[in-house]
């Protein structure tokens, strides 16, 4: 291994040479206490910035064994040294000059969400911080001197000011340690006692504009109605109430900009941890949560529908339903069958969101057109079979049709941003001339086997790009995936496409089933995030995924090739 004289010689020697000069840099240098990896260079001061890491061993970085002997607490402490790096990084950087991304130093951006990362990893042997550097130049000519003051005057206090334990507040350290460890506490005790989620008294839901995830300064504070009331005696925090929401059927209902939604988009994201501050560090929802709604337009591949769309007047099979352009009730059907077949445990469904004959057909639209002329059964047909066959919840968002608080188990209405608990209520004025049934067959065919070819490998190999939050691109065929609302990273997609090439490579043609796919995947990035990625030196952009999001993808993939 060389040292820093090394490489200061190396930039010396490179200085206003061509840009691929830089190319020469790459391997691992001895710092005073940290290894610099410099592991790709860029093609040009244009390109992605370079990939670089940091290496400090354990008898340097000193961070006790008990911060992270737990997965846990290493997510908490990881995603607290990204945060921290990231705000060295404004705190000691210079004024770099140059073209293209010259000067350019990033990690990972850590939304309210606390994911699991690669971006920092830690281990009893070391800790390691994955970033990235535009290595500097003048049009496409090297300009080391540039580089020499990110990697000798710039990158030395962000790593003594990140990544050795002496050096950071302890104190916030531990706290992020702790509320994590309460919210999963919180988390492993809604299944004992058989709840969906949990809304803690205090919480700030409201957010400060639709683009903004900051909690609405002076918003209106949670409080849980006392029917709904229930405590946890958490770990760190002790005593925590707020609303218990039950397992079955939940509406929340309410005049229009009340917090129904509000409500709603709160619960959806509570599958994730927040970070303190955020307003909904205790929204904890079932982490298998999944939000659902219409989705007019996207493909559909031989997925069975048949619960909710049969007998169609031109004879189109809808247990091997195939369009390229579904419709609003079609694509919500598709969408709840998969939710399905992802294992999620609640629905979690905006009636503003939905296709209406999808979600209702209320009695006089029947007697018109009657049952055996309507292919479409819907869901309020089929969500008390739902919970009582498959046990899945369905937490549903209506202001429009009295009809569901037939199949409703609790009704929260919503009054301004205050919510109360009106079940019977509710239930008094119900017509209750309707019984729903509660033991409908739920049988639907999973045995959907992906073929080898789904992602072909072009000129160049398979090329994978993110969209923002709003899909993936593979190969220029795009997968939109801005209807699967709980994405809230564009690494979660890194991590998507990832997967997907994973699988191309290693699992196609082993006549598995879409489920069998995603189970493994998910198995084994649980296991190790990393074990995903074979780039060199690893990738620091990666944040973990759930099921529910991976088969989502895979479901709205256009190229996606099923075994007849």
């Amino acid at each position: 291994m060389k040292n820093s004289r090394d490489l200061k010689r190396e930039l010396d020697r490179i200085n206003g040479r061509g840009y691929k000069s830089y190319k020469d840099l790459e391997g691992q240098y001895k710092f005073d206490n940290y290894i610099l990896s410099i592991d790709h260079v860029q093609g040009d001061p244009f390109a992605s910035p370079s990939r670089v890491r940091v290496i400090v061993e354990d008898n340097i970085n000193k961070f006790p064994g008990q911060l992270f002997n737990e997965k846990y607490k290493k997510i908490a402490l990881c995603d607290f040294l990204t945060r921290l790096f990231s705000k060295n990084i404004y705190k000691y950087g210079e004024k770099i000059f140059g073209s293209g991304k010259s000067g350019l130093l990033e990690i990972s951006k850590c939304p309210q969400q606390i994911l699991e990362r690669t971006s920092i990893i830690i281990d009893n042997e070391k800790i390691e911080a994955r970033f990235y550097v535009g290595f500097p130049a003048k049009g496409r000519s090297v300009l080391s001197y540039e580089l020499e003051k990110i990697l000798f005057n710039i990158l030395p206090n962000i790593v003594e000011n990140t990544l050795i334990y002496t050096n950071i507040n302890n104190k916030a350290l531990n706290e992020r340690i702790n509320l994590v460890q309460d919210q999963e506490f919180i988390r492993g005790e809604l299944k004992k006692r058989k709840l969906v989620a949990f809304v803690a008294n205090n919480s700030i839901l409201p957010r400060e504009s639709g683009v903004s995830q900051k909690p609405l300064k002076d918003g209106k504070k949670f409080i849980s109605p006392k029917e709904l009331e229930i405590e946890f005696n958490t770990p760190n925090r002790g005593i925590i109430k707020g609303m218990g929401i039950p397992e079955g059927i939940t509406l929340i209902v309410g005049g229009g900009y009340h917090g129904k939604s509000t409500l709603l988009r709160a619960l959806e994201l509570g599958v994730y941890n927040h970070i303190e501050g955020d307003g909904r560090e205790f929204v904890i929802t079932d982490d298998s949560a999944l939000k659902v709604r219409a989705e007019d337009g996207r493909a559909i591949t031989k997925t069975d529908i048949s619960l909710f769309i049969n007998n169609l007047p031109n004879g189109k099979d809808t247990v091997k339903f195939y369009t390229e352009n579904a419709s609003g009730s079609t694509s919500q059907a598709a969408n709840i069958v998969e939710g399905i077949e992802s294992g999620t445990r609640v629905f979690l469904i905006d009636e503003d969101t939905s296709a209406t004959n999808f979600m209702i057909r209320d009695t006089i639209m029947q007697q018109l057109v009657v049952k055996d002329k309507e292919p479409i059964t819907p869901f309020i047909d089929v969500a008390r079979s739902l919970y009582n066959k498959k046990g899945i919840s369905t937490i549903l968002v209506a202001g429009s049709s009295g009809d569901f608080f037939d199949i409703a188990d609790l009704v929260i209405q919503m009054d301004n941003y205050e919510p109360f608990e009106v079940t019977e209520k509710a239930k008094s004025l119900s017509k209750g001339n309707k019984e729903y049934n509660k033991d409908l067959d739920i049988n639907i065919n999973f045995n959907r086997i992906i073929l080898k070819g789904t992602i072909e490998s072009g000129p160049k190999g398979v090329k994978i790009k993110t969209l923002g939050k709003d899909g993936l691109s593979i190969n220029r065929d795009n997968i939109d995936l801005r209807a699967v609302e709980q994405i809230v990273d564009t690494e979660q997609l890194n991590t998507i496409g990832a997967i997907m090439k994973y699988v191309e490579n290693k699992l196609m043609g082993k006549n598995l089933t879409l489920i069998e796919i995603t189970d493994k995947m998910i198995e084994e990035i649980n296991n190790n995030l990393i074990n995903i990625d074979n780039t060199k030196g690893g990738y620091g952009s990666l944040a973990t995924v759930r099921k529910q999001e991976l088969i989502s993808a895979y479901n709205r993939f256009r190229n996606l090739r099923i075994k007849n």
